[in-house]
């Protein structure tokens, strides 16, 4: 049971994982399971990554939400990706919730560095506006989503920053498609992975609200101070430094308890 401050601090990093969200897209909500052990002080590594799968699915479905507005959706590729997916992440998460928490936290942290790594390698990318999902690309798009399906169920994250680059693999979309497509599956892979933390226990849904609710303010004020600062990649190379310096503590708080 979290106390007041707990609930506090875990309304606090809602509202700084859905702002990082807001200003730079992709990879924000990687900070969720480190904020959520290092700041909140959730002492079990497992409820923190089933909580923060939910809190992930939450905000991926408001961001789906915007981009079916503005009909950046690609549905068909979308939920293709999403189904092959789903079925990797049930087993991404079932391996997950049974391996050692801390290890599982100093592999976290190197997914973290890997992540940062590919946001300074970000680059614009055209692509085909009217690419869409057909017999020939559908086994690419099958085994790019349970691949990433199954990685993203491990970790407990969303995955976007590999779900993206395999939408362009598989059928050369354009950007901002993939990016609005993705969030079909980062949905279903978050809840997917949720769920199944949820049935052995391990979600603590007080924290998931307060997270939640966070998030949704948070990205507001990201996604209105990103329009108003123009340089995006530079945006990206600072959060990045902070996804490193993020991830040499956790490498050394959870390699020490090793």
């Amino acid at each position: 049971m979290l106390d007041l401050a707990q609930l506090v601090l875990g309304l606090f990093s809602g509202a700084l994982v859905g702002f990082t969200l807001g200003l730079v897209g992709g990879g924000g909500s990687i900070l969720a399971v480190p904020l959520m052990v290092y700041v909140v002080g959730v002492g079990n590594p497992h409820i923190a990554i089933g909580t923060s799968a939910l809190a992930v699915a939450a905000n991926a479905a408001t961001g789906l939400i915007q981009h079916a507005r503005n009909h950046t959706v690609r549905w068909r590729c979308g939920l293709m990706y999403a189904g092959a997916g789903i079925l990797g992440a049930l087993g991404g998460s079932t391996l997950g919730k049974n391996f050692d928490g801390q290890k599982l936290l100093f592999l976290f942290a190197i997914v973290m560095v890997v992540v940062g790594v590919l946001m300074l390698r970000s680059r614009s990318h055209c692509g085909n506006a009217d690419a869409r999902c057909d017999r020939q690309n559908a086994p690419k798009m099958l085994a790019y989503g349970l691949g990433t399906g199954g990685f993203s169920g491990f970790f407990g994250i969303g995955g976007g920053f590999l779900i993206v680059p395999g939408l362009i693999a598989a059928t050369d979309m354009a950007m901002i498609n993939a990016v609005g497509t993705s969030l079909v599956a980062v949905t279903a892979f978050g809840l997917t992975t949720a769920a199944n933390y949820a049935f052995s226990g391990l979600v603590d849904w007080a924290l998931a609200g307060t997270f939640i609710l966070g998030g949704v303010a948070g990205g507001f004020f990201g996604t209105m101070a990103a329009k108003r600062l123009s340089d995006g990649s530079a945006l990206k190379t600072v959060f990045a430094v902070l996804i490193f310096v993020v991830a040499a503590y956790m490498l050394y708080r959870s390699g020490s308890a090793l």
